[in-house]
């Protein structure tokens, strides 16, 4: 079995000590198994037995031998943690908004475009070293610390020359055949269009020109400041309705739906990094990496009412695009081990090209009815994350004051910490486009006999989101001993700036044409013909342009903690934050260049809206450190009050689409912060054969909790708004181990087993500001009652297979609550079953097969006892060579 001291290996050294270049005798080549097994599970652990508040920490290995290729997948293996939207991870049932997000210990901005937290689908594992998850505060953590933090620790510079190519392929079960696509751009492969979505020049100057608007009033009008005359009114008109046409040629209109052969995924990673000695002190070290990835799904829904499940339905059928880049380069300088100098430049592309047909029925046309609807839909998104991070660390020690005396009054034990991040992330939609169609269909089937567009012909929608985020600060540590006792103390100073604009612009092609030109390929309906012909009537306008905003946030914070260590046995850290913070939100019309159409109506109360708030964070931390059934046992207590603010366009009554649900969001300037307040007890047991045990009871209480409650809207559509509900519980358990299977006899030497199990209660009282909901007391939204993780790992004795087993499972979590007597949905149980080997024919060579939800579970909502939801995300499948030196 795999020694205690597999602990204390660094990443870098455990795969060293696993891929030896030959074995030299038998004894040497137990000792190179051994290095293997386990050391995924176990070579972070010496940083939980350290850490002063409790954390979980998860290590490249593992994540490399589960085979989770994202980062919000990898979290789903951490105890407590649940995977939603598959992007956003919930701590301990917690929504997203309840938890943060560092990379490298630094705030960064996040892509999305309806929320400020960071959506952690957009990370590559192949650019991280571990992902430590705090769950109990500290105060040198933000204050938005919520109810856990998530921390993406970037891969390092290694200790000698390293390098390594892999390539593979992989399919899902339900990308077959063709899929659904159109005519693209000549850059799509890369992840970016080439312009041939985008707004083109001619029509955005078009739209500065009219004064934002493009009714035939409004051309007119312009066209008659500008001098031109008229003979007559309805001069005027026609070529103000002649200009609108023509300009509406300048949309792109090649959209007509064709079938492809979808390719097989593949995707290649490579990266190279060394570190050269420079006399006797100085060191110099780089590490750079790329990856590459390309693949299709295809993803059919199906959705109902449950009031008429049979008569009021949605089945669309989508095929997504996605194009994958990432490239890293870490630089590092370090003298003596005592001054240490790195900077980390990351960039992320995700890009998803979304093709999608949509046949629905609803009260306006019911499956008996025979008169149905069509929705073709085509987005375009290209998200993309920049960060560059500079890092200091400065210990004052006999090498650094022999060569800077002056320093000599410096206590030697003193280390200043400080960091720069400068990171931005930018979300661009050159082009979302929906055509509407009505259809003919089979009243028995609801089958598509023939369908023609409708008369509000399609929706274009052009979306930009930029965010940036500057986070500096330094932390102070001097160390002190007192006899049995040691003593630490600690403070620091941070802010953290973050600035954001979002901007959409919402054209909509209408017309009154003749059936026959409105049947056939889209690109024959909206062909320079059909749209020209006076006749069709086809007009271009604008709508639902009040959606844009600027926002800005600024926090200063300065800290102060003890720590104090007495006898090896008691550990008391008590530590405090006082934060600063403002926030300001601005209703943004790019468009206004007029004092009757500014860019910021001042006049409208809500146009500005503001938030400042001065507060102090404590936090407390009692650990007790023994050998009560094992090597170490540690049991520890913690304490602690922490916020949640609202996002930075949430304070504004401004209506935003929810890109995912579809629905009308509505912010609210009244919306207040919420405080929790937070209670744990964790006890651990590391026994010396590796295994370890853990139980932990934690309890959240939250004022004022941040929530979306339902409002009226209208029968077709869907509308939510953000309120602060009354108040808000969880309470829970989690355990938490490793064991090896070496006790049930020498052939299971090989086998170790490492799981979690949380089971958690929640409550959520409304409270009045919430607009008539159904149940007054109900569970926090997504807070699963209970969520299971198990991981059953093989090494072979030769060392050359592994295997890993890993099963995810969550209990059923409520999606949506529901409105006047309306039924609550629920998120029904996903138990995901995957596997991966890896077979290491050389020391060099690593050849690795993996499958992803071998259960084909399928997601689904259920409203009172009606699937109202349902999508199979299939079965994946990959195979991969790696060449690493």
């Amino acid at each position: 079995m795999a020694a205690a001291s597999t602990f204390a290996y660094s990443a870098d050294e455990s795969v060293q000590m696993e891929k030896p270049a030959a074995p030299q005798s038998q004894q040497i080549e137990e000792v190179m198994v051994q290095g293997r097994l386990q050391s995924s599970a176990e070579t972070l652990i010496n940083e939980r037995i350290d850490d002063e508040v409790v954390t979980d920490v998860l290590g490249a290995d593992m994540i490399d031998r589960v085979g989770d290729s994202t980062v919000a997948a990898a979290l789903r293996r951490v105890s407590g943690l649940s995977l939603v939207d598959g992007k956003f991870v919930y701590v301990r049932g917690l929504g997203e908004r309840y938890s943060s997000t560092t990379l490298n210990g630094a705030t960064v901005p996040s892509p999305d475009l309806t929320r400020s937290v960071l959506p952690l689908d957009i990370f590559p594992t192949s650019v991280v070293e571990s992902l430590a998850v705090q769950k109990t505060y500290s105060a040198d953590q933000a204050a938005t610390f919520g109810g856990g933090n998530v921390d993406i620790r970037t891969k390092g510079i290694p200790d000698q020359l390293t390098y390594s190519l892999e390539v593979g392929s992989g399919m899902n079960s339900e990308t077959k055949g063709d899929v659904l696509s159109y005519n693209g751009g000549g850059d799509d492969k890369y992840g970016t269009d080439d312009g041939t979505r985008a707004m083109s020049a001619q029509l955005d100057n078009a739209i500065k020109r009219f004064h934002g608007g493009l009714s035939m009033q409004n051309i007119r009008s312009v066209l008659e400041q500008e001098g031109t005359t008229f003979a007559s009114a309805q001069e005027a008109t026609d070529a103000a309705a002649a200009l609108n046409r023509d300009l509406a040629l300048k949309l792109n209109r090649d959209i007509a739906i064709k079938q492809e052969s979808a390719d097989p995924d593949y995707d290649l990673k490579a990266s190279v990094g060394n570190r050269f000695t420079i006399g006797d002190n100085w060191e110099l070290g780089f590490l750079a990496g790329t990856s590459y990835k390309n693949q299709w799904r295809e993803e059919n829904r199906l959705k109902r009412d449950y009031g008429f499940p049979d008569e009021r339905t949605d089945t669309e059928n989508r095929s997504i695009s996605s194009v994958d880049l990432s490239g890293n380069l870490n630089v590092g300088l370090s003298f003596a081990d005592e001054q240490k100098l790195t900077a980390t430049s990351l960039y992320l592309r995700n890009t998803d090209d979304s093709t999608a047909i949509s046949d629905y029925f609803n009260e306006n046309g019911e499956v008996s009815s025979g008169h149905g609807f069509r929705e073709y839909t085509f987005k375009y998104e290209e998200r993309d994350l920049v960060v560059n991070q500079v890092k200091g660390s400065h210990f004052i020690g006999s090498e650094t004051k022999a060569m800077l005396p002056f320093l000599a009054w410096v206590p030697e034990d003193l280390t200043v910490d400080w960091f720069y991040s400068d990171a931005r992330a930018r979300t661009d939609i050159p082009s979302e486009i929906s055509v509407n169609a009505d259809t003919d269909t089979d009243p028995q089937t609801g089958a598509v006999l023939n369908s023609y567009v409708a008369e509000s012909a399609a929706n274009y929608r052009f979306t930009k989101l930029e965010d940036e985020v500057i986070n500096y600060g330094w932390t102070g540590t001097l160390p002190l001993e007192f006899g049995a006792s040691k003593l630490e103390l600690s403070g620091g100073f941070a802010r953290t700036e973050k600035g954001r604009t979002y901007s959409e612009t919402n054209l909509t092609l209408e017309q009154d044409a003749d059936t026959s030109v409105l049947q056939g390929p889209l690109d024959q309906v909206f062909s320079d013909g059909h749209i020209t012909d006076a006749d069709n009537n086809y007009v271009l306008s604008m709508s639902g342009n009040n959606r844009s905003y600027i926002a800005a946030t600024a926090t200063d914070a300065v800290f102060g903690k003890v720590d104090w260590t007495l006898a090896e046995t008691w550990r008391l850290s008590a530590g405090a934050r006082w934060e600063d913070y403002a926030q300001v939100a601005l209703k943004w019309n790019p468009y206004g260049n007029t004092l009757e159409n500014p860019q910021v109506n001042t006049a409208d109360p809500d146009a500005i809206r503001s938030f400042n708030e001065d507060k102090v964070y404590p936090s407390l931390s009692l650990t007790y450190m023994g050998n009560l059934w094992a090597d170490t046992f540690q049991l520890r207590f913690g304490a602690s009050k922490t916020a949640v603010r609202p996002d930075l366009r949430e304070i504004t009554a401004a209506i935003y689409v929810d890109p995912i649900t579809g629905e009308n969001v509505s912010g609210n300037p009244n919306v207040r912060p919420s405080v929790i307040t937070n209670l744990d007890v964790r006890a651990e047991w590391f026994f010396g054969s590796g295994d370890n045990l853990t139980v932990s009871l934690f309890n959240k209480d939250i004022a004022d909790p941040i929530e979306f409650f339902e409002q009226a809207a209208s029968d077709t559509n869907e509308s939510r708004e953000i309120v602060n509900a009354e108040s808000g519980t969880i309470q829970g358990i989690e355990f938490e181990g490793l064991k090896s299977l070496g006790f049930l006899g020498e052939t299971m030497d090989s086998f170790f087993v490492q799981g979690n199990l949380t089971v958690q209660n929640s409550e959520l009282v409304a409270g009045d500001e919430a607009d008539d909901p159904t149940s007054l007391k109900r569970d926090m939204t997504e807070a699963a009652p209970y969520v299971v993780n198990m991981v059953v790992g093989f090494d072979s004795p030769d060392g050359n297979h592994s295997a890993t087993l890993g099963y995810n499972a969550f209990g059923e979590r409520l999606y949506v609550a529901g409105r006047n007597g309306h039924p609550d949905g629920f998120e029904q149980p996903f138990r995901s079953l995957d596997m991966t080997y890896s077979w290491y024919p050389t020391a060099e060579v690593t050849v690795k097969a993996k499958a992803q939800n071998l259960l084909d579970e399928a997601v689904e909502i259920e409203r009172a006892g009606v699937t109202v939801y349902e999508e199979k995300p299939g079965t994946s499948f990959s195979l991969s060579a790696q060449y690493k030196f």
